[in-house]
């Protein structure tokens, strides 16, 4: 049934409706995003722009001059209305602006076509030492779509390759990590599908970078999810013969420890439909469908799976009934006992490297520019740099006001009167709107700069009858960067709400969701502050991209629970029978290993976002990579049972530790023995 489904779904979903709509991807209800509309209304809204920026060391020569006035003449057939507006030059005379409008309703490949025309036709016949870049709104999104062309290819081929490695490493089996990753890799294609027939019958958009972090997801999580059900499925093959019974015993254990986590981070990823940000949002709709997705076909399809082929799936270390477990008395049992032995002091150090971590959060800087969004210096962000240096400040890129055209003259001499005195021109006219360019005197992305466009928008607005609306680029990082701001005050609280929930379900212990939930927090600290110190210290990043403290702390905080639930589960079973410290310890031992695979697979997949060329993703892949390493190999090693130790049965409260509920599912290894007092079963070694 699952491969019937499958396919019909891969059959029949089609591909994803990429947004290509301007306003749509700015905040909801920003009012830049309202300029960009009522801009599409008049004639040159339906324009995209190429602008041919031509400059040299020094000052443009005569013969540039005329190769410029030549090249302007030529570019002009593939011009809307076949002509283009006479060169514009830079007060020093060194770089030279052609504009050529393009129609807008171009589709990519048209567009690709026309801008490469015009990079041809703009170099052709240029004197030695000149240069020229194309730049605009149609260089940006030819050159957008150039640095992602095949990159959706490349991060599946590469996130498959880590996975399969790490499974490859962990299973030491030749066959066995090809039914998860299978299993895993039709999840991704599913999510992908399904995605895609949203983005095609509502109102969801996605980009490429939001598919990409989408199969991050679904693989990250989902081989998580296959890992501790295969660890359990192995557990259980020790104590049954029969494979079916093996795998129904390890679907019960690991079961809800799984949907814990899943619902965690699926609910997590539902807190961002409150957000204003489009990006955001559509993150939020199709993370939770890859993760929904990822967990059906851990607890659905890979049992499945894994019972097709007997114990010979895991050879040559395959299982054996009466084979004792051998991670009671393993490494992990070994760290268990360590901690539980000083339990103050792995705190005390464990807080302090995590607060030693956290200082690097001093100084953080946010909001990156349009020319700072991309690793690599596509030829567009050439070209607007070239105007940014040849040209005033913000003369490049203008503040546009839009204002009804019966009140237009009122709304230039009140945007001309603002501090500054910014020069202000109006542009194009219909009956009912007018466009007004207003060019600020403060270094565009400045605070000085938001500050103008603060108390430009105070002095529009109150024109009687304009109905003035301020937007442009300038505008919009502004309105981003309050979305921004409104967005991590909202979301955070609602993802901090959803974790504790969960735990609080699952656990039935206010101590313990309150104490899990504040390490998570501090492994996020942590990770925030050591990644902002890698960005600025070995990537040489000028900032955080505005959406990143959200979505790497709602990814680590949601994740990183994971792990937690993981053992906190397990010593939840093992608590009535062996007592809070000796249950931690032992929960410790037998899901060390597998946590660990989980953790290292995880980082490895999120780093891989870094193949994708915005640093939007390289920075989330590093915090949250750097993050899920700190929660497996230091807070849930060491953090965490130093705190249940020093804690003891006052973790569980309200519940008590010899509460036979707390059980609610019988630990592998301990099925037909006497769980009375008195009649505990021995363990082989300390664990």
């Amino acid at each position: 049934m699952a491969l019937i489904l499958s396919c019909l779904a891969l059959a029949f979903g089609g591909a994803s409706k990429i947004g290509s709509d301007p306003a749509a991807s700015l905040p909801k209800g920003a009012e830049s995003a309202e300029v960009v509309r009522l801009q599409q209304r008049m004639p040159s809204g339906q324009l995209l722009p190429a602008l041919v920026v031509y400059s040299r060391d020094g000052s443009l020569t005569a013969q540039d001059k005329a190769a410029i006035e030549s090249g302007a003449g030529r570019m002009a057939a593939l011009a809307v209305g076949g002509r283009v507006p006479p060169p514009v030059f830079s007060p020093k005379g060194d770089v030279a602006l052609v504009s050529v409008p393009l129609a807008g309703s171009l589709s990519n490949a048209e567009l690709a076509e026309a801008v490469g025309e015009i990079r041809a036709e703009s170099r052709r016949g240029l004197p030695p030492g000149a240069r020229v870049e194309v730049t605009g709104g149609a260089g940006f999104k030819v050159d957008l779509a150039s640095v992602f062309e095949g990159a959706d290819i490349t991060l599946l081929a590469v996130t498959a390759g880590v996975v399969a490695l790490l499974l490859l490493l962990t299973y030491r089996s030749p066959w066995l990590w090809l039914v998860p990753l299978s299993v895993i890799g039709v999840a991704d294609q599913v999510a992908s599908k399904v995605v895609a027939f949203l983005t095609r019958t509502t109102g969801l958009t996605v980009d490429d970078s939001t598919l990409g972090i989408t199969s991050v997801l679904v693989f990250g999580a989902g081989t998580n999810y296959a890992l501790l059900l295969i660890a359990r499925y192995r557990e259980q093959l020790r104590l049954h013969d029969d494979r079916h019974v093996a795998m129904s015993g390890a679907v019960r254990s690991a079961a809800p420890a799984i949907l814990a986590s899943s619902a965690t981070v699926t609910l997590a990823l539902g807190t961002l439909v409150f957000a204003l940000s489009p990006f955001n949002r559509s993150i939020g709709m199709a993370g939770a469908i890859g993760i929904v997705t990822a967990v059906a076909y851990a607890l659905l399809v890979l049992p499945a799976a894994m019972v097709l082929f007997g114990r010979g799936l895991f050879w040559p270390f395959a299982p054996k009934v009466g084979q004792a477990d051998p991670t009671r008395t393993g490494p992990w049992s070994r760290v268990g006992r360590a901690v539980s032995r000083r339990p103050v002091v792995m705190t005390v150090v464990s807080l302090g490297v995590l607060a030693a971590l956290a200082s690097g959060i001093i100084g953080v800087r946010s909001g990156l520019s349009q020319t700072e969004q991309f690793r690599d210096r596509v030829e567009a962000i050439a070209g607007q740099e070239t105007l940014s240096r040849a040209f005033p400040a913000g003369s490049a890129q203008p503040v546009v006001v839009v204002s009804r055209t019966s009140a237009a003259e009122a709304v230039r001499a009140a945007a001309s009167a603002i501090p500054g005195n910014p020069r202000v021109t109006i542009g194009e006219k219909t009956p009912e709107y007018t466009r007004a360019d207003v060019v600020l005197n403060a270094e565009p992305g400045s605070e000085a700069s938001f500050a103008a466009i603060g108390k430009l928008r105070e002095a529009v607005h109150a024109v009687p009858g304009a109905s003035a609306v301020v937007g442009g680029p300038e505008a919009a990082d502004l309105d981003e960067r309050d979305a921004a701001v409104r967005d991590q005050k909202l979301i955070i609280p609602l993802v901090l709400a959803v974790v504790l929930l969960v735990l609080l379900l699952l656990l039935r212990s206010v101590v313990a969701a309150v104490t899990l939930v504040l390490t998570v927090v501090a492994s996020f600290a942590a990770s925030f502050g050591a990644g902002w110190f890698a960005f600025t210290h070995v990537f040489g990043f000028p900032a955080l991209d505005l959406s990143v403290p959200l979505l790497s702390f709602l990814f680590l905080v949601a994740l990183g629970v994971d792990y937690n639930i993981f053992l906190t589960t397990r010593a939840r079973e093992e608590t009535p029978e062996a007592g809070t410290r000796e249950g931690i310890v032992a929960a410790l031992a037998v899901t060390g290993g597998v946590i660990t695979s989980a953790g290292i697979l995880l980082a490895a997949v999120f780093a891989v976002l870094g193949v994708l060329p915005l640093i939007t993703l390289t920075q989330i892949g590093v915090i949250v990579g750097f993050g899920v390493l700190l929660d497996t190999l230091l807070v849930r090693s060491v953090l965490v049972p130093a705190l249940v130790t020093l804690l003891g049965d006052r973790f569980w409260w309200p519940g008590s530790p010899q509460d036979p509920g707390l059980r609610t599912t019988a630990a592998p290894g301990r099925e037909g023995r006497s769980s009375r007092a008195g009649d505990r079963p021995a363990r082989s070694g300390p664990g």
